[in-house]
C-alpha cells in the first residue's frame, strides 16, 4: 500500500485520489481517475494483497488546489460572515469538504464565487472547542 501511495502521489499524481484500508474485509481500496498505466502499476505492486480499484471524480492534486484556494480565502469568508470551521479533501476524490456553521449559506456563497462546478461538499459543523486543561490532583510528597 505504501508503494502504491508513494507512486500515486508522485508518478501518477494526475490520477491518484487516495487510499482506504478496509480492515474488516482485509483489503485496500485505491481511488483514482481511470489510468491504464496506474492500474498496471497497482496490479503489479499488489502482489498477493487484495486491492480494489475504484473510480474517482478528481485527483488528490486537483483537490489540493481547491483546498488551498478556499483556505487562502478564509479572511474573505470571515469578513462576509460565512463561518467556515473545517476544510479537507476527501480521499475518495469526490471533492473538498467544507464544514460551516450554516452549510446552505456557505454553499450559496462559495459556489457563487467559485462556480457551480467547483468540487465542494458542504457539511454543517460547529466550531472546535478545545478541551479544558486537566487539573492537577497530585498530592504533595509526604513529610519526613
Amino acid at each position: 500500500m505504501d508503494r502504491i501511495e508513494r507512486a500515486g502521489k508522485g508518478e501518477f499524481g494526475e490520477s491518484y485520489a487516495g487510499i482506504e484500508v478496509d480492515q474488516e474485509q482485509v483489503r485496500a481500496i485505491v481511488f483514482r481517475k481511470p489510468s491504464a498505466a496506474f492500474d498496471d502499476f497497482i496490479r503489479k505492486s499488489a502482489e498477493d494483497a487484495c486491492v480494489v480499484v475504484r473510480d474517482a471524480d478528481h485527483s488528490a492534486r486537483e483537490l489540493a488546489v481547491w483546498h488551498d484556494r478556499v483556505l487562502a480565502d478564509l479572511p474573505y469568508w470571515a469578513h462576509r460572515g460565512v463561518r467556515i470551521v473545517s476544510i479537507g479533501a476527501r480521499h475518495d476524490g469526490k471533492g473538498v469538504e467544507v464544514g460551516a456553521r450554516d452549510a446552505e449559506e456557505a454553499r450559496r456563497e462559495l459556489l457563487a464565487r467559485y462556480g457551480a462546478t467547483a468540487p465542494l461538499i458542504f457539511q454543517p459543523a460547529d466550531p472546535v472547542r478545545p478541551l479544558p486543561a486537566p487539573t492537577s490532583r497530585i498530592a504533595p510528597p509526604p513529610s519526613i
